[in-house]
């Protein structure tokens, strides 16, 4: 090759690689702007559906990395350390797999899974942000206080359902630092899911807000009792060690080590974002059977 080839040739490579550069980095500021679309208009639909909103602003709006695919076991997976959320194809608008669907034409089981994952994506955050203290503000920093002091006395030693079935036969397991604080997100996260889910469920069946309604709060008091009563506030974890997870890609904890009355109030208060006196009212229809807690 002639030295004027080889000069044009260099050239070129500079060129081209300057112009594709440039071409990604405006392809990353158009995902950023868009993302940062998508996470405004779903504050504001949850808003207007008087969904919770608290924790979600607490959210920055380029934190979770939003991705769809044709999942087959699950309607969603949350990866933490990637802050990256996978959804059902399903949940996107078309089916296109580009953004969400509006949360207004969502079913009630389908806000349930996004409000599910949603939580693990806030409580991902909140230990990204663990070490600078203050920058999550207080609320949150107690958050992630008592989950940790619970984790300890609550999920270091749990009851768990071999056979997810049988419901009744219960066996002991001590569970590692990561198991642990699994256990302990998947159920809260269910309890978030299902609070969601629940407080929709009233709505429909009476046309009105609970936020409002004396009639409406009551019911979703009655339902949370008969949830806690038939133990459905319960999560799972992934076995760390590999020989009992060949046995079962996940275990299911036992009603026993299902979510307590203090945990749920705290995530009614610091999550959810529940007036005061609704869950004094809760406490209180509780006090004849109040479970024990840590």
């Amino acid at each position: 090759m002639s030295h004027l080839a080889i000069r044009l040739f260099l050239l070129w490579c500079c060129w081209s690689g300057t112009s594709f550069s440039a071409e990604i980095a405006g392809a990353s500021l158009h995902e950023d702007a868009g993302a940062g679309q998508m996470w405004a208009r779903l504050l504001a639909e949850a808003e207007r559906l008087q969904l919770p909103t608290r924790f979600l602003k607490t959210l920055p709006s380029d934190f979770i990395h939003f991705d769809f695919d044709d999942l087959r076991t699950y309607a969603a997976e949350y990866h933490p350390g990637e802050h990256r959320m996978v959804l059902n194809r399903s949940l996107s608008f078309n089916a296109a797999g580009r953004t969400l669907r509006p949360l207004g034409k969502l079913t009630h089981k389908e806000l349930e899974v996004l409000y599910h994952e949603l939580f693990h994506a806030y409580m991902d955050y909140l230990e990204a942000v663990e070490a600078p203290s203050g920058e999550i503000g207080h609320r949150s920093e107690t958050l992630l206080h008592f989950a940790r002091e619970q984790q300890a006395c609550r999920y270091a030693e749990v009851e768990i359902a071999p056979i997810a079935l049988r419901k009744d036969d219960t066996e002991s397991r001590y569970l590692t630092q990561a198991e642990s604080w699994e256990a302990l997100n998947e159920t809260w996260a269910v309890f978030i899911g299902w609070a969601v889910w629940n407080q929709l469920e009233v709505r429909r069946r009476t046309g009105k807000s609970m936020v409002h309604e004396r009639e409406q709060r009551d019911q979703w008091i009655g339902r949370f009792k008969t949830a806690f009563e038939n133990g459905e506030f319960r999560g799972y974890y992934v076995p760390e060690d590999p020989d009992e997870r060949r046995i079962a890609q996940k275990r299911y904890l036992a009603k026993p080590s299902q979510l307590t009355l203090k945990e749920a109030v705290t995530l009614m208060k610091q999550v959810l974002g529940f007036q005061r006196n609704f869950i004094e009212r809760i406490e209180a229809s509780f006090e004849s059977s109040r479970p024990s807690a840590c």
